[in-house]
């Protein structure tokens, strides 16, 4: 089969100044994609700025035969986003691709989060992705095609001690690609989620040896096949750990129906409410709804 590309594609990756967001910059730019660099170049825990991470990045990438602009605007504000999208559109003159991988890390246990632990942490990850995504969709409804990869993380499917922040802000992202999953289906915009695991910057300290075996060049391929127009998923997300690709889903159970139903019920038909056997992947709450409907008919 021929290999994939993306010629005449433009892609908005954030935090792309290093770790993960470089490497999905530099595979999509190495297929023919038209990349926006975006990295505040800030600190782990999100103060200050630099140029320099998102310049060398699109030097890197020019270095190499392809083509790319950096950009510095936060993530973190309406205006940054609005700007990150100006400087695709001003440069070449569309958005087909975008890529919500900035993030910043304030860990402490959930007693000891106050706002300045939560505020920052809420405003890159989860309202960076609106800032970002929003104007850029506007553009992808326009010209009826749009690809959307959200980086969600396994904290907040399954949940890591000292990072309520982050991990409410992660599976807040898994919300937001089911949503608009389903807003954009009809304008060719497809959205899906990523729960990366991977040596970075954010995260080398954290695996100590383990972190060797984990290459955050061996996340880029789900992400690039993920925003490939070939593509044919939307609404789903993917784990990708040192070369192994899965999906998690969301399933649920058969349950117990009673139309009379009481406290006691509940109790007494726990296990049956919680057994797997049978289980679903409703694909959207109408879908869940609709299941429903066979106890009431």
């Amino acid at each position: 089969m021929a290999d994939l590309g993306f010629d005449g594609k433009v892609a908005i990756i954030t935090g792309a100044g290093g770790g993960l967001g470089r490497e999905h910059a530099l595979l999509l730019a190495s297929r023919g994609a038209q990349v926006v660099v975006n990295d505040l170049g800030g600190s782990v825990t999100g103060e200050g700025g630099d140029a320099g991470p998102a310049e060398r990045t699109a030097q890197e990438i020019e270095g190499l035969g392809g083509v790319a602009v950096p950009d510095t605007s936060s993530v973190a504000t309406p205006e940054g986003g609005e700007a990150i999208v100006k400087t695709a559109l001003d440069a070449y003159g569309r958005v087909d691709i975008v890529i919500n991988n900035a993030g910043i890390l304030r860990d402490k246990s959930f007693h000891n989060q106050g706002p300045d632990l939560v505020d920052p942490v809420l405003d890159v990850h989860l309202k960076g992705a609106f800032n970002v995504t929003r104007p850029a969709w506007v553009s992808m409804r326009e010209q009826g095609y749009g690809r959307v990869v959200h980086t969600a993380s396994n904290s907040g499917v399954l949940g890591n001690f000292g990072q309520a922040n982050y991990g409410a802000a992660k599976m807040g992202l898994v919300g937001l690609t089911r949503v608009l999953a389903i807003e954009g289906a009809k304008y060719n915009i497809k959205v899906n989620a990523l729960a990366p695991i991977a040596r970075t910057r954010m995260t080398e300290e954290l695996m100590g040896a383990f972190a060797e075996k984990l290459d955050p060049k061996l996340v880029s391929p789900i992400v690039a096949w993920l925003v490939h127009e070939d593509c044919p998923v939307t609404g789903e997300v993917y784990s990708a750990a040192g070369g192994r690709i899965a999906r998690f889903f969301i399933g649920l159970t058969e349950g117990y129906f009673n139309p009379e139903l009481s406290l006691e019920d509940v109790r007494d038909h726990f296990d049956e409410i919680r057994d797997t056997e049978g289980y679903t992947i409703p694909t959207s709450s109408g879908e869940e709804i609709g299941g429903l409907l066979k106890h009431f008919s």
